[in-house]
């Protein structure tokens, strides 16, 4: 068995060794290997580990649980995404709180152009199930991957909805890939591993326990580029989902209600609190997220004239892999310090260059 598989594995499961601090050690060791091989003053030293955690990890030996996930991994064809990876989704490796490794098993990428995550109250009105159908077909239709927690109402329609217009769904669960909750999905969740995939931070033996449910919709929330929510009370895991979402800096959208419905309650709070943008339908959606077809004018001969700083070339090149970006993208993968970031924005705006989208997003339009 693979090394540092075995390590990528035993260090989630190190006493007082969360995520957050995960991520901090591999700064400064760069694999999980070369953490267990540290020594404990190296340890030490790390901001917030501290001489606890450095013990924990030191006095750590017992890999059997480990080796045994890795077993059921390969019996059933289960892929370990760990936060160094390039396969790992990079929407999510950039929240603060990221899982350190995920458990995946299907056949979609999880880093393709377009992901959104639709999710909603688990009773939905007749209204609700006609807007998440015809909002999720629309999403298809313009090559958006949809992503859902496999729950009851809103979650299981979307899946379903995505497999019938023959589009890839990402079902996110809270407990290990032994077992498929609710059971009455199962066979939704099989189809969706031939056309989408199954992803969770849980190993296998891990139930459905209710503190588990806030960890998913994290996941939910940071691997999509936007979050709708459909029918949803004041209270549920739509509106946490939509807070995480909105925390990460992604945009939330809502399908409005009747203002004296209960199931609309939490959609109507969300927009009138600015928290979520009313929409519609998915055009309203593709608009905002800066996705809509459209020619483009030839660029050759424009591009010959531009007279940019360096850190203008920066966002020229970031844009030029992938548009719309976020602000808080261009920060990370450029190096560029806030001030800097909003000098070269505001200059490339003036030459026409990009222009800036709803949720603090840039989009190139030479």
């Amino acid at each position: 068995m693979p090394e540092e598989l075995l390590y990528q594995v035993a260090l989630t499961r190190i006493p007082l060794i969360g995520d957050v601090i995960i991520r901090k050690l591999l700064e400064t060791f760069g694999s999980a290997g070369d953490i267990f091989r540290a020594r404990r003053r190296e340890l030490e030293r790390i901001e917030t580990v501290g001489s606890i955690r450095a013990n924990a990890i030191c006095a750590f030996r017992d890999f059997s649980e480990a080796e045994k996930e890795i077993h059921f991994m390969k019996k059933y064809g289960i892929r370990a995404l760990f936060c160094t990876q390039p396969d790992y989704p990079q929407r999510l490796h950039h929240c603060y709180d990221s899982p350190s490794l995920l458990y995946y098993k299907g056949t979609a990428s999880l880093n393709v152009p377009r992901m959104v995550s639709v999710v909603g109250t688990r009773k939905p009105s007749a209204y609700g199930r006609r807007m998440c159908r015809q909002l999720t077909e629309e999403l298809a239709a313009a090559q958006v991957t949809v992503v859902s927690g496999l729950a009851y109402g809103i979650d299981i329609l979307a899946h379903e909805t995505a497999l019938q217009a023959g589009t890839p769904t990402i079902g996110v669960l809270a407990h290990g890939l032994d077992r498929i909750y609710p059971a009455a999905h199962k066979n939704t969740a099989v189809a969706m591993m031939a056309q989408g995939g199954l992803l969770t931070d849980f190993m296998s033996g891990h139930l459905p326990d209710r503190q588990n449910f806030p960890k998913r919709n994290r996941i939910v929330a940071g691997i999509c580029d936007a979050t709708i929510v459909i029918e949803s009370g004041l209270q549920g895991g739509s509106l946490i989902t939509a807070d995480l979402a909105g925390g990460y800096h992604r945009d939330v959208f809502c399908i409005p209600g009747r203002a004296d419905d209960p199931q609309a309650a939490g959609c109507n709070h969300l927009i009138k609190n600015n928290k979520a943008m009313l929409i519609t339908g998915a055009a309203d959606v593709l608009q905002m997220m800066g996705w809509e077809e459209r020619s483009r004018p030839p660029v050759i001969q424009r591009e010959l004239f531009l007279q940019l700083s360096d850190n203008e070339q920066k966002l020229m090149q970031l844009l030029r892999e992938k548009s719309p970006r976020h602000v808080e993208e261009l920060y990370l993968l450029t190096g560029l310090t806030g001030s800097e970031v909003a000098e070269a924005v505001f200059s490339m705006e003036m030459q026409s260059i990009l222009k800036s989208l709803p949720g603090q997003r840039y989009e190139l339009v030479i």
